[in-house]
């Protein structure tokens, strides 16, 4: 495990962690490129998991744009969502969801050096409480902000501004903690110190141009925080 420095900046600086949810502190980016990918097919559009991954943090406007263009076709984007969302909570009622490695010492981290923290994610409230219970993490977090709270989703700065201001926190003061290149833009765009941890795919040039930090876990988001003097405060 280990993080490369992509751009500089002070970890004295951090005062403040805003997490996204799937593919950084559960590992379900894989369940909704499947079923996005099965629910697709069924209404006889074939896409590779790659233009799949495409689809990460956009919000339903983006998400039609995004795949009326790469099928040249309009489509019933909310009978096909509706489709994945079947078949995705289908398959976590009998299978469960898995917590990604290192969010529990993370947090204890966090909670141990007075560092304030929330979550910053595309999916909404009642799914993030039902996730989050599976994998006894939704009492761990006091602040969940979904990305139904502001007027635009990621890829634009909206819901990374607001994370900050609820932190009372300037976004420059926060690492925000993301797994795809629509999240980390989102993140960059706000001025957040963006901490890009690849889930599905290798990240894009894009991605990287636009991340502080490239990391393989969690685990090494606590080595990053601790070439800090938090521990001496």
């Amino acid at each position: 495990m280990a993080y490369t420095l992509l751009k500089q900046f002070s970890t004295n600086d951090i005062k403040g962690i805003l997490f996204d949810l799937d593919g950084v502190i559960l590992d379900t980016e894989k369940l909704y490129s499947r079923f996005w990918q099965e629910a697709l097919k069924a209404y006889g559009y074939n896409i590779s998991l790659e233009d799949v991954a495409g689809l990460r943090s956009l919000n339903k406007n983006l998400a039609t744009e995004y795949l009326e263009k790469l099928l040249s076709t309009k489509i019933n984007y909310d009978e096909i969502h509706a489709l994945r969302v079947k078949l995705m909570e289908e398959w976590i009622d009998k299978n469960g969801v898995e917590a990604k490695p290192g969010i529990n010492e993370l947090l204890d981290y966090l909670k141990g050096n007075n560092i304030a923290y929330a979550i910053t994610t595309s999916s909404p409230q009642d799914r993030i409480k039902k996730y989050l219970e599976k994998v006894n993490l939704y009492d761990r977090f006091n602040l969940i902000f979904s990305v139904k709270e502001v007027k635009r989703g990621k890829p634009y700065p909206d819901i990374y501004l607001y994370g900050a201001k609820m932190l009372k926190l300037e976004p420059n003061e926060c690492l925000a903690i993301e797994d795809s290149e629509n999240g980390i833009l989102s993140a960059f765009r706000a001025n957040a110190i963006s901490i890009l941890i690849p889930d599905q795919d290798k990240p894009t040039n894009l991605a990287l141009n636009s991340s502080y930090v490239l990391a393989d876990s969690l685990n090494d988001v606590i080595k990053l925080l601790k070439n800090s003097d938090y521990q001496k405060r």
